[in-house]
């Protein structure tokens, strides 16, 4: 099992994190936002942290909340992770439209597509493009899907704002959007997947990591293309294990005599605390 965290920052930083919260810079802006992981105490004050922060995000309810300001900020503003660009906002259920532990993802399919002749990646439960747009800056062919409309408009934003184009995007629930692809018998030779512990189809479908991910695991690697592939899983739940991130995939890692690396991935703070943020497995044929 390998740990591993995004080395290529400049726009992003954990400043400190504990007490349930994480202290966040973001470009010239910082957050203190609800991260249920740190279960520790903070290594810095509460006073040097609202001292620091521009804005604190104050839960209502389990899925809404507001900000709080200490001081003035945008809501909205950008910052870059090398060439990709990503348009952020402060949205009422506590996200800023990133994911920045991702980033260790973005430069693995980066380099794996650099090495596939015509590549096609497809990138589920896709959010705000982070993986698509990576990919499509390889040089890739890529399908995006995600459930909510307004997440796939923010995703395009960032394609834009990367001087990308021609992204396929697709509003549908994944596990349905999947098991299309497997019926036109369509591979890719790049997946990646980030499912929620909990969430939605456009048409009400509803999805539990823990009772949809066997299902979805079995269709979506029946898409992977046999000869050169990565395939990324990742799982963010409380209690979730890597080892069942290696359970779902080591048959078909024997099958196609692939290569198997399954970690944890986290951040590591400014103040020398380091947050968990998942477990994740990968498969990779080259």
């Amino acid at each position: 099992m390998q740990l591993i965290t995004p080395k290529n920052w400049k726009d992003y930083e954990l400043l400190d994190a504990g007490d349930f919260e994480k202290l966040e810079r973001f470009g010239q802006y910082i957050t203190i936002r609800p991260e249920p992981q740190a279960v520790w105490h903070k290594q810095w004050s509460n006073f040097d942290w609202e001292k620091q922060a521009h804005v604190k995000f104050m839960p209502k309810s389990s899925s809404s909340g507001e900000w709080k300001q200490f001081k003035k900020m945008p809501e909205q503003w950008k910052i870059n992770y090398g060439k990709l660009q990503f348009r952020l906002g402060l949205t009422s259920f506590k996200h800023v439209g990133i994911f920045p532990e991702q980033a260790v993802n973005w430069d693995a399919i980066t380099a794996f597509i650099s090495k596939v002749e015509k590549p096609k990646f497809l990138n589920l439960f896709a959010y705000t493009g982070g993986a698509s747009i990576a990919a499509r800056a390889a040089g890739a062919e890529v399908t995006h899907v995600d459930s909510i409309k307004q997440v796939v408009s923010w995703a395009n934003e960032n394609m834009q704002g990367s001087k990308l184009d021609n992204i396929r995007w697709i509003v549908d629930d994944a596990l349905k959007f999947v098991k299309k692809e497997v019926r036109r018998g369509n591979t890719y030779h790049g997946i990646i997947l980030d499912p929620p512990a909990y969430g939605h189809g456009p048409n009400g479908e509803k999805w539990k990591l823990e009772e949809n991910i066997a299902e979805m695991m079995e269709e979506v690697l029946k898409l992977v293309d046999p000869v050169k592939h990565l395939l990324i899983l990742n799982a963010y739940s409380l209690g979730f294990s890597s080892i069942i991130i290696e359970n779902f995939l080591r048959s078909h890692a024997k099958k196609h005599q692939s290569d198997l690396q399954t970690g944890e991935l986290y951040l590591q703070a400014k103040s020398g605390i380091k947050l968990p943020l998942g477990v994740w497995g990968r498969l990779t044929k080259e």
